[in-house]
């Protein structure tokens, strides 16, 4: 059963100046990358699918070395229905979890087919009803088709929106809500990508390269790690 969507929240009470900082924090992200998109490798609403289910628990460099022999052979469901469980395990056995996914993979597949000619359902409740499509992985690929505003809080944007005190949840779940409800509305197709990036290459878990930070000054957590503390 599909996950129900996220009830919306209110949003934090925020000042002005508050409000101006965080406008500033994503009107440099916008001035940095102003089409930020996913690093997964994808040519299609079926390969991403594929792709962004693939990644949990895995690496985007990992899903595209696999992905660049699985697509060459099998992008779209009819394809991969004939590839099997088995045909897909042997180009995706380098991935965590491969079994399972191989089975999801195959099992989308067939209803796609089955239910909708082929095509992916670009609708967040018919997305999350495929198997090993959960409502992170209908976020990722509606926002990157830019169906709808969505934010995938994942390790790296839970992490960068504490950091630089756009949230203060205690689950993803929390997170994304404060962060669809606090994020000016002309950047919500984006944050979600901005926050990644941020996260997978300047504000890194151990020691954030605060010193190469394009909002280090409005980052109320810069000093924890200058200072070394």
């Amino acid at each position: 059963m599909a996950k129900p969507a996220l009830k919306p929240r209110a949003a934090r009470r925020v000042s002005p100046a508050e409000r101006a900082r965080i406008l500033e924090i994503f009107e440099r992200f916008e001035s940095e990358e102003s089409d930020p998109r996913t690093e997964l490798d994808y040519d299609s609403p079926y390969t991403l699918v594929v792709a962004v289910a693939l990644s949990a628990q895995a690496t985007d460099v990992g899903v595209n070395k696999a992905t660049k022999k699985l697509f060459a052979v099998a992008d779209t469901p009819e394809q991969m229905l004939a590839l099997g469980e088995e045909g897909v395990k042997s180009f995706i056995s380098s991935i965590g979890l491969f079994n399972t996914k191989a089975k999801n993979v195959v099992a989308l597949s067939r209803i796609l087919v089955e239910q909708y000619g082929g095509e992916v359902p670009l609708d967040r409740e018919k997305l999350q009803a495929l198997p090993g499509v959960g409502r992170k992985t209908a976020s990722v690929v509606l926002n990157e088709l830019r169906v709808e505003p969505a934010i995938a809080v994942d390790t790296h944007v839970f992490r960068v929106s504490h950091r630089l005190g756009l949230a203060d949840g205690k689950t993803p779940d929390q997170v994304e809500a404060q962060l669809m409800a606090l994020i000016p509305e002309p950047y919500l197709t984006r944050a979600h990508h901005w926050l990644i990036l941020h996260g997978r290459y300047t504000c890194v878990a151990r020691r954030p390269k605060c010193e190469d930070c394009l909002v280090g000054d409005l980052c109320p957590s810069r000093h924890l790690f200058v200072n070394g503390r």
